[in-house]
C-alpha cells in the first residue's frame, strides 16, 4: 500500500498528538503502580501483625486481605496447619525414603536419567500398559549404585551437629536481562512443611446414592428467532434479544417446566459489545438488564444449583426465577461444542445422541447444565460401590495447603507463540497438527491417597531404582533446572513468567531456573530424544499409583468412538452432523470434567443496582469492583477453597503434565516399521527452528509433520496446511488469521 506525502505528513502530526496523550497517562500509571506497591506492602505488614494474635486463622486473614491462604502462610508460617488429629505420628525411622532431618533442607540431588539400566545385567522392567506414553511407563529398572547412573551427589550434611560442609553452593537462577519472573510458593522447611501432608478430615469423594434431577431444555437461535423444544419448533420475534424479550417470548410459547434455554447462535450478550472495553462488561450489562414483571435474579434453589449469574465473556450463565416455583437459566451451547452453523433442531438432536451414547454406560445419566458438571457427576458414579473394594469408602481430599500449592504451581495446556528472531520472519509453510481427544490418552493412572513428601535430602538418600520409581510415579516436583549450553530447540519445562497464572518455557542454552513440574515432564527433560537436561530435585510429592479416572475415561472414549462412527456412516446428513457435535460434547465432558478436579479458589460474582443519583453502592466485604454500567456495578470476591468432596487437583495436574510432555514427544497409535515399536511424534521430532506455536493439544510448524494417524486418542491429525511461504505471526491476531487460512487451505486441498 502506498501513501502520499500529504497523508504521511498528516499522519506524523496525528502520531505526535497520540504521543502527547499517552505521556500523561504513563505518568498516572507509574503513580498508581507506586501507590499500589505501598498498599500491598501495608497489607502484608498488617497480615504479619494480625498473625501474632493467638486465635488468628489463615483463611480469615486471606479472605479479608483478598489473597490466598498460601500467601498468608508464606508471610506468617506459624499459621500453617498444625498436626491434624487423624494424621500419622511422625516416624523416627531412618528409612531412606523419608526425610533425614539432620541434613539441611536445601540439599539438592542432581539426576541424569536415573531409570537407565545400562550397567545392570538383569534389569527388572514392566512393559508399558496399552496406550501409555514412554513418560507414563513405570520404570523399575535401576543400577546398584549412584555412581553407575551418572548421578551427581548433592551437598548434604550428615553430621548430627548440623555443621556446614565445604561443598560449593548451586549456581543461582539466571534469567535473561529484563525479565522478572514471579516466584512460585514452596513447601515450608522441616516439620512445618510435613504438616501440609494430610487428608482433609471427613472429606472424601463418594459414590452418590441419588439420581440428578432432569431439566427440560429448549434451544434458541437469537439471530433467527427459531426455538426448538421437545414438543415442536416455532419462530419468535425477539426484538433486540434482551433478557426481558427472550423470557417473555419463550415462556409465552413453551411450558414453564422448561428450565434451561441453550443459545445456539446470535450471542445476544454481545449486542452492545462496541460500547465496552471488555466483553465481560457487555455480558454483565446484558445479564443485569430490566426483567419482565414478576421475574428476578435467582437467589437459591436446592443443593445442586448455583444462585446468581456467571459473568463469562463468551459462555455466560444467567439464572432467573418467577415466583417461588419457576426457575430458568440461559446458557451458551458453546460450553459443549462449536455449533458451526447448525440449526437448533440439529443441536437438539446432538444432545439426544449424546444422552443415548452415555446411557449405554450409565443407566442414571443426566445431562447437566455444563459438560464440566456432567463429567464430574458421571465420574462420581464410577467410584467403587462394592463393600470392601479399595476406595469404596471414598477417595480422600488433600489438605487445603496441598490444593493451594497445586493451584499455584500446576499449569494447564501449553500456549506459546514463537516469534522472530527465534524463527525466521518468513517461513516456507504453515502446518497445524492437533492431538485427537488428547487428555483421554493420559487418564490410565493417577495418584491416590495421601502423598509422601520427598525432600532433596530424602531423594539423595534413595537408591537409583527408588529414584526412578519415584519419578515415574504420579508426582509433582520442585526442581532447579539447567539447560544444556548447546540446546537449540524449544523449551521443555514450564517456568513462572510475569503475570498472574502465567507460564513460559525457557529455552536458552546454559540458563538455570527453578520451577515445579509433574513427573512426566521431569522424565521428558531427562530422557528426551535430543539431549538430557540437568535436573536437581529440591522437593516433591509422590502419590501411590491408582486408576480413579480409568473406568470413567474408558466409557467416555467408547461413547466418543460410537458417535464418530455414526457421524461417518449414518444415511442422513443432519444426523451425521448431530453425531459429530455429540462426539465433540463427549470430548468437552472429559476435558472440562478433568478441569473441575483442579478446584480453583471459589470466585463469587454479583451485581448491585446504582443509586438514584448514579451513586456507586457499597459492595460486599472483601470484594473488588469488576465492572460499571449505566445501571449496575459488578463485583467479584475470592472466597478461597471450599470443602469440595470432589477436589482432586493432583489428578488434573497429572493429566496436564502428561499432555504437555506428549506435545513434545510421545508414541502414536501406529507402529514404526523399522523397529516394530510405536511410532513417535511431537515437536521434538521436527527440525529445530521450525516450531511456530503451541496451543494446548496442537503444534504449529513451518514444515509438514509426517506422523501416522489412526484416529486414536493422542494421535496427531493434520488440521491446517499451506505449503507456500508465509509471514511468521507475531501476535495472537495474526496467529488466528493463519490458523483459519491453513484450515481452509487444507479443506480445499481435499476437495
Amino acid at each position: 500500500m502506498s501513501i502520499s506525502s500529504k497523508v504521511y505528513s498528516e499522519g506524523l502530526t496525528e502520531l505526535r498528538g497520540v504521543r502527547d496523550e499517552i505521556k500523561p497517562l504513563e505518568r498516572q500509571l507509574a503513580k498508581v503502580q507506586a501507590e499500589l506497591g505501598k498498599l500491598q506492602a501495608r497489607r502484608d505488614q498488617k497480615i504479619v501483625e494480625l498473625g501474632l494474635f493467638e486465635k488468628a486463622k489463615a483463611d480469615r486473614l486471606a479472605t479479608s486481605a483478598g489473597v490466598s491462604v498460601i500467601d498468608v502462610v508464606a508471610l506468617v508460617p506459624s499459621l500453617g496447619p498444625q498436626e491434624p488429629a487423624n494424621a500419622p505420628v511422625e516416624s523416627q525411622s531412618t528409612d531412606s525414603a523419608t526425610e533425614d532431618h539432620t541434613g539441611p533442607q536445601a540439599a539438592t540431588q542432581a539426576i541424569k536419567d536415573p531409570g537407565a539400566a545400562a550397567h545392570d545385567p538383569h534389569p527388572v522392567t514392566h512393559p508399558p500398559m496399552s496406550g501409555e506414553t514412554a513418560h507414563e511407563a513405570v520404570a523399575d529398572a535401576g543400577a546398584d549404585e549412584d555412581q553407575e547412573q551418572g548421578l551427581e551427589p548433592a551437598a548434604t550434611d550428615d553430621r548430627a551437629d548440623g555443621g556446614k560442609t565445604n561443598t560449593p553452593s548451586p549456581a543461582p537462577d539466571v534469567a535473561p536481562a529484563g525479565e522478572q519472573e514471579r516466584e512460585l510458593p514452596s513447601i515450608p522447611e522441616g516439620a512445618a512443611g510435613d504438616r501440609w501432608v494430610y487428608a482433609e478430615p471427613n472429606l472424601t469423594s463418594k459414590r452418590p446414592n441419588f439420581k440428578q434431577a432432569t431439566r427440560q431444555m429448549a434451544f434458541l437461535d437469537t439471530a433467527t428467532g427459531v426455538l426448538v423444544w421437545q414438543a415442536g419448533a416455532v419462530t419468535l420475534d425477539l426484538g433486540a434479544a434482551s433478557v426481558a424479550e427472550i423470557l417473555t417470548a419463550v415462556y409465552a410459547t413453551i411450558p414453564a417446566d422448561v428450565e434451561r434455554i441453550y443459545i445456539t447462535a446470535g450471542d445476544p450478550w454481545h449486542r452492545n459489545a462496541g460500547r465496552h472495553q471488555f466483553l465481560k462488561d457487555a455480558v454483565a450489562e446484558w445479564l443485569n438488564g430490566p426483567l419482565p414483571e414478576g421475574w428476578q435474579v435467582e437467589s437459591s434453589r436446592g443443593k445442586d444449583r448455583q444462585a446468581g449469574h456467571l459473568v463469562h465473556p463468551r459462555n455466560p450463565v444467567g439464572r432467573w426465577q418467577r415466583g417461588k416455583d419457576q426457575h430458568t437459566e440461559i446458557r451458551s451451547v458453546g460450553e459443549w461444542f462449536d455449533a458451526a452453523g447448525a440449526d437448533p433442531a440439529t443441536v437438539r438432536s446432538a444432545f439426544v445422541e449424546l444422552w443415548k451414547a452415555l446411557h449405554r454406560h450409565w443407566d442414571d445419566v443426566v445431562l447437566m447444565g455444563s459438560p464440566s458438571q456432567t463429567g464430574r457427576d458421571l465420574w462420581s458414579r464410577t467410584i467403587p460401590a462394592k463393600a470392601g473394594a479399595r476406595w469404596a469408602d471414598g477417595f480422600p481430599v488433600m489438605s487445603q495447603e496441598i490444593r493451594g500449592l497445586l493451584h499455584a504451581t500446576a499449569g494447564q495446556g501449553r500456549t506459546e507463540l514463537i516469534t522472530p528472531p527465534r524463527v525466521p520472519e518468513r517461513v516456507p509453510g504453515w502446518y497445524e497438527a492437533d492431538r485427537t481427544f488428547a487428555y483421554a490418552k493420559h487418564t490410565w493412572t493417577s495418584g491416590v491417597g495421601v502423598p509422601q513428601r520427598v525432600t532433596a535430602a530424602a531423594f539423595a538418600a534413595m537408591t537409583s531404582k527408588d529414584q526412578a520409581n519415584a519419578l515415574f510415579s504420579p508426582s509433582h516436583w520442585q526442581v532447579r533446572v539447567t539447560i544444556p549450553r548447546d540446546w537449540n530447540h524449544v523449551g521443555l519445562l514450564p517456568a513462572p513468567a510475569p503475570g498472574e497464572r502465567s507460564w513460559h518455557y525457557p529455552f536458552e542454552g546454559g540458563r538455570t531456573f527453578t520451577t515445579w513440574a509433574g513427573g512426566p515432564e521431569i522424565n521428558l527433560a531427562l530422557r528426551n530424544p535430543l539431549q538430557p537436561w540437568k535436573v536437581e530435585i529440591l522437593d516433591g510429592l509422590v502419590w501411590e499409583k491408582g486408576d480413579p479416572l480409568k473406568d470413567w475415561s474408558n466409557k467416555l472414549k467408547d461413547a466418543w468412538r460410537s458417535l464418530r462412527a455414526l457421524a461417518e456412516f449414518h444415511g442422513e446428513e443432519q444426523q451425521r452432523q448431530a453425531a459429530r457435535l455429540a462426539s465433540r460434547a463427549v470430548r468437552s465432558i472429559l476435558l472440562y470434567g478433568i478441569g473441575t478436579f483442579a478446584q480453583r479458589p471459589r470466585i463469587t460474582t454479583g451485581s448491585i443496582e446504582l443509586g438514584a443519583g448514579g451513586e456507586v453502592p457499597e459492595i460486599p466485604d472483601g470484594a473488588r469492583l469488576t465492572g460499571l454500567s449505566d445501571t449496575h456495578v459488578t463485583w467479584e470476591r475470592n472466597s478461597g477453597f471450599a470443602r469440595d468432596p470432589y477436589a482432586h487437583p493432583e489428578w488434573a495436574a497429572g493429566v496436564w503434565s502428561s499432555a504437555r510432555a506428549a506435545l513434545l514427544d510421545g508414541p502414536t497409535g501406529s507402529k514404526d516399521p523399522a523397529t516394530g515399536k510405536p511410532a513417535r511424534a511431537g515437536a521434538l521430532h521436527l527440525p529445530a527452528g521450525s516450531i511456530l506455536a503451541f496451543r494446548t493439544d496442537a503444534v504449529y510448524s513451518s514444515v509438514r509433520p509426517e506422523w501416522p494417524y489412526s484416529g486414536e486418542p493422542g494421535d496427531y491429525l493434520l488440521k491446517g496446511a499451506m505449503a507456500w511461504e508465509q509471514t511468521t505471526p507475531t501476535s495472537d491476531e495474526e496467529f488466528y488469521v493463519l490458523q483459519g487460512l491453513g484450515r481452509d487451505a487444507l479443506e480445499a486441498e481435499g476437495l
